[in-house]
Formats: structure tokens, C-alpha cells, sequence
């Protein structure tokens, strides 16, 4: 693993621990092209357990914001009861947001894509 991807992973973990602590300020699309991310690195975090944990996580979110009575939901309210369902909320929209960007960065990165430099 090379240190732009050892980077990413551990600004990604920093990122959803800061998410918890109510700071959401990872512009996810703007580091992948600040730092010229290979598409070849985007797709591996696609594919990454990191990713796969952000997945997670909205997922918890959602279902922690739906609401039950059975013992998946009672669960959820232990793990995440001290957020507030609007916090949640903001926090399930943002780590959306960071696989939403991997997902448009890597997309962008097709070829074909490129723009065409005026003259």
C-alpha cells in the first residue's frame, strides 16, 4: 500500500470518528483530486473494509433513525441512543456523502472523461 492510500484510510478513520464528535468537515471528492488519486485507489476503496464499514455505519444510522421495537432496533438505541436523531441524521448524510464522492471521483476517472484543454 503506497502512503497516498495509507493517508486516505487513516483521514477516513479520523473522519468518522470526528463524525461522532459532531465535526464533519472532510470534502472526501476534493482530497481524491487535490491529491491526483489514481482510479485504480479509488476502486480499491470501493472494495475496501473501510468502505464497507462506512456502509455500515449508514445503514445502523437508518435503521437507529426508523425506529422499532424489536431486539435489532433496541440494539441500535444502546450502540447510538446518546446521538440525537437529528444529529444521526446529519452524520448518516455525511458518511453517504464520502462513498457518494469515491464512488463519483471513480466514475470521473473513466476514460473518455477528460476535459479538453482550451487553446
Amino acid at each position: 500500500m503506497d502512503i497516498v492510500n495509507y493517508d486516505m484510510y487513516g483521514l477516513l478513520e479520523k473522519a468518522i470518528e470526528d463524525a461522532f464528535e459532531g465535526k464533519m468537515t472532510l470534502d472526501f471528492y476534493s482530497y481524491l483530486k487535490s491529491n491526483k488519486v489514481l482510479k485504480r485507489e479509488v476502486e480499491e476503496f470501493i472494495e475496501s473494509t473501510v468502505a464497507e464499514e462506512i456502509s455500515n455505519l449508514v445503514m445502523d444510522l437508518e435503521d437507529y433513525l426508523e425506529g422499532g421495537s424489536d431486539d435489532v432496533h433496541k440494539q441500535l438505541r444502546e450502540g447510538y441512543g446518546h446521538i440525537s436523531k437529528p444529529q444521526a441524521r446529519k452524520i448518516k448524510i455525511y458518511l453517504y456523502k464520502i462513498l457518494e464522492d469515491a464512488w463519483q471521483y471513480e466514475r470521473d476517472k473513466r476514460p473518455g472523461r477528460r476535459k479538453k484543454s482550451s487553446k
